[in-house]
């Protein structure tokens, strides 16, 4: 049974660490199977289209973003092609509570990574979908949207 993870928030310096590779044998393992579960629920518990392994404590190379189609897990993911066209959008995290901000990303994106079977995959992504692959990508390497972020508003409660 998947369970809700503790969510790190900012200034949180886990959250500013590059996060390791997943070696084949952890991405086998029942733990690592169950921590991704873990994240996938944590996410759609909490709202989001996406979440990272560091935003739940952990400096390992793992995200999962939610589609139409369901939950996807990037274990070990590469940005192997972006596109020169550029868009703004709002930007949010959970990470970083109650604060937005515009970003400017990348319009497609190419992403190769292992899926939580262990079999490598590769996705093109434009639009939102590149935009959250983008975002969860830059928590890998210790990056937080408010790095990138123009017009930054906090909302109080």
């Amino acid at each position: 049974m998947a369970k809700i993870l503790k969510i790190i928030t900012n200034p949180n310096p886990i959250l500013r660490k590059v996060s390791k590779n997943v070696d084949e044998k952890t991405i086998k393992s029942k733990e690592f199977k169950n921590f991704c579960a873990c994240l996938v629920a944590t996410m759609k518990k909490k709202d989001g289209i996406g979440f990272a392994a560091p935003q739940a404590g952990k400096n390992i190379r793992v995200f999962t973003i939610d589609t139409k189609d369901g939950a996807i897990v990037f274990i070990n993911p590469k940005i192997i092609k972006k596109s020169w066209a550029k868009e703004w959008s709002e930007e949010g995290c959970i990470s970083v509570p109650q604060v937005f901000g515009k970003v400017k990303r990348s319009k497609k994106i190419v992403c190769e990574y292992i899926d939580e079977h262990g079999k490598k995959e590769k996705i093109e992504a434009n639009g939102l979908m590149a935009t959250v692959i983008q975002h969860e990508n830059d928590h890998l390497d210790g990056i937080l949207f408010i790095d990138k972020a123009k017009e930054i508003q906090k909302i109080e409660e």
